[in-house]
């Protein structure tokens, strides 16, 4: 995901107050995001590589949570009205 696309979701979640599961939900996918950075770096030098690897899986989970939600989305499970703020 792009900075850009950050702060479309940031912009989307704050301006729409009648989501707080989804603002919730997204901040909680940002903080492991944010853990995984900083776990990496402690990890690598503490050389524990199974930490190491969740913590690079995390890097990840932005853009896998949009991506989930978007083929749900799709798939007409959930209605998700934040993705068309990421253009």
């Amino acid at each position: 995901m792009t900075l850009d696309q950050f702060h479309a979701l940031k912009t989307w979640h704050t301006t729409h107050g009648d989501h707080p599961f989804e603002k919730n939900l997204w901040e909680f996918v940002l903080t492991l995001w944010l853990s995984g950075w900083v776990g990496l770096a402690a990890t690598t030098l503490l050389a524990i590589p199974a930490a190491q690897l969740l913590c690079l899986a995390l890097l990840f989970l932005p853009r896998a949570y949009v991506g989930f939600r978007t083929w749900l989305h799709r798939a007409g499970r959930l209605r998700c009205d934040w993705i068309v703020a990421l253009g």
